[in-house]
């Protein structure tokens, strides 16, 4: 039984001043009405420049919210990504009281990045908020696509003056020296989910122009060695492959005017067995500060294919069982 089932029933009438952004409101055949109807029990009857909303009353109310906010994006001339429907369609599964129309967003130029889960939400808010956060948590959660996508949009409104993008080159281990190429060309590969945001949100000239001038750079983490980070937003991503002294050594780069995200999964280290993760040290050591910012995502905020987040909860159960047997035999 839905959590709305027990509720009044009301019908509700909006309108849109505007009859040449609907089709982009409504979607294609009505495409965002229909989602939106799937996803809160309602009934949408389109007349027009107006919208009749029934169902039980907290959905309605919640139906209004979702398309006020997509229609004042398309009214102050932004687009509407084809994720944001999707976004606000997800946020409202949950029905908590948080209100959507508070709902964190980045917005690179006319583009508009939102939250896809509340843990999103949360985090979107920890970067806009701290100068230093953590995302822990499995692949899919968004934890590298909204961190670039905040360095992005801080970069081309003018906050800070470069971003700067750097993983671990823990794959390559010792064998890095025999990859063909210069150094960048031996890390790339490593490095290609971060090129894959910044070539989504900027021209393709133009990131080019940028990583040339020094203004976008994408380095390994040995590269941070001995460097002050001022006026930077800096990414480090698949932090969990860190040792502790590369951590403390990353962490102690932040500079003036500078705001560090650093992201992984704890559940898929790859240092050698016996080797601490930086990241894990660096979560327990500040997390009680109030200056730092910590978002956990489990496998419900995966928010790529649904069958990801099922391929992450399988793995987690089967390790789980596997550490209650191996309890079991050490007992």
């Amino acid at each position: 039984m839905s959590k709305l089932d027990h509720v009044q029933h009301m019908d509700a009438r909006i309108a849109f001043a505007d009859n040449r952004l609907l089709p982009l409101l409504y979607g294609v055949h009505d495409k965002n009405l229909a989602m939106l109807e799937k996803q809160l029990g309602v009934v949408l009857i389109n007349r027009g420049n107006q919208l009749i909303i029934e169902g039980p009353e907290q959905a309605v109310e919640y139906a209004k919210t979702a398309l006020h906010k997509m229609y004042k994006l398309l009214e102050s001339g932004e687009d509407i990504l084809s994720d944001n429907m999707v976004a606000t369609m997800r946020m409202l599964n949950s029905f908590e009281d948080q209100a959507i129309q508070d709902m964190p967003s980045i917005r690179i130029r006319k583009k508009t990045i939102m939250a896809r889960s509340h843990q999103q939400a949360k985090y979107i808010k920890a970067i806009q908020n701290h100068d230093l956060v953590f995302g822990l948590g499995p692949a899919g959660t968004g934890k590298t696509y909204l961190a670039v996508c905040s360095a992005i949009s801080c970069l081309i409104s003018g906050h800070v003056d470069r971003i700067i993008l750097s993983r671990p080159a823990v794959e390559a281990g010792e064998r890095l020296g025999f990859l063909p190429g210069d150094m960048k060309e031996k890390v790339d590969p490593y490095l290609r989910p971060i090129y894959d945001v910044l070539y989504e949100y900027l021209p393709a000239d133009l990131v080019d122009r940028k990583l040339e001038n020094g203004e976008i750079e994408i380095a390994p983490l040995a590269f941070m060695r001995g460097r002050s980070l001022k006026n930077a937003f800096v990414v480090l991503d698949e932090a969990q492959n860190t040792t502790a002294v590369q951590m403390k050594m990353f962490l102690t780069r932040l500079g003036q005017n500078s705001h560090f995200v650093v992201n992984g999964d704890l559940s898929q280290i790859d240092l050698p067995h016996g080797v601490r993760s930086g990241l894990y040290e660096a979560v327990e050591t500040l997390e009680s500060l109030p200056e730092i910012g910590v978002t956990r995502f489990g496998e419900k905020d995966v928010v790529r294919h649904p069958l990801v987040a099922r391929i992450v909860k399988a793995y987690a159960d089967n390790q789980a069982d596997a550490q209650d047997a191996n309890a079991g035999k050490a007992e």
